[in-house]
């Protein structure tokens, strides 16, 4: 099988199910951020050396491939007859678990920090805006047309990858630099 199919030439592609739109479509730009995020956690992962942080990405990329084909498919047509694509409870539950103990681990904010301090700690704070790009660009599609987990997956992501942005730099032994 090729990798490329011609189908898209014309401007269009396939949602799953089958329905054709507009590469423009904000449902098919909101899932293009999503997997803009997961690869900018890829390149988190090959460059940490943190095995308790990069298994924490590893396991939110693969949430993000699921919240992906939920997004990719608004009809719920093929998506929900597949298990790995659920966003439940417990995926949120997961991350908060995470914000709560790597948070234990860090002094209190008191003021703004630039983004930076170590290799790894800064790619987490690019992959972190690069989660509330993706966060609103699913919020753009409507409330009524996206499932409210995803939603409340996504704001709490964004909290994590901050801490773990933090935590990165903290264990690699770089400053925080107050704004």
């Amino acid at each position: 099988m090729k990798i490329y199919t011609r189908t898209g030439d014309g401007g269009e592609t396939a949602l799953l199910g089958g329905t054709r739109v507009s590469k423009a479509d904000p449902r098919v730009a909101a899932y293009g951020d999503v997997d803009e995020l997961n690869a900018w956690l890829g390149f988190v992962r090959a460059g940490a050396d943190d095995r308790g942080l990069t298994a924490m990405v590893e396991h939110i990329q693969r949430d993000l491939f699921a919240i992906g084909a939920r997004l990719a498919d608004p009809s719920g047509s093929v998506a929900d007859r597949m298990e790995k694509t659920a966003v439940t409870d417990e995926d949120v539950q997961q991350l908060e678990t995470w914000i709560d103990t790597l948070e234990s681990e860090l002094p209190p904010l008191r003021r703004f920090i630039l983004a930076g301090g170590s290799a790894s700690g800064a790619s987490l704070h690019v992959a972190r805006t690069v989660s509330r790009r993706a966060e609103r660009s699913v919020v753009a599609l409507g409330r009524d047309q996206v499932e409210r987990q995803i939603l409340v997956y996504l704001n709490r992501l964004s909290d994590l990858l901050f801490v773990m942005a933090r935590v990165a730099t903290r264990r690699a032994g770089a400053p925080e630099l107050e704004w």
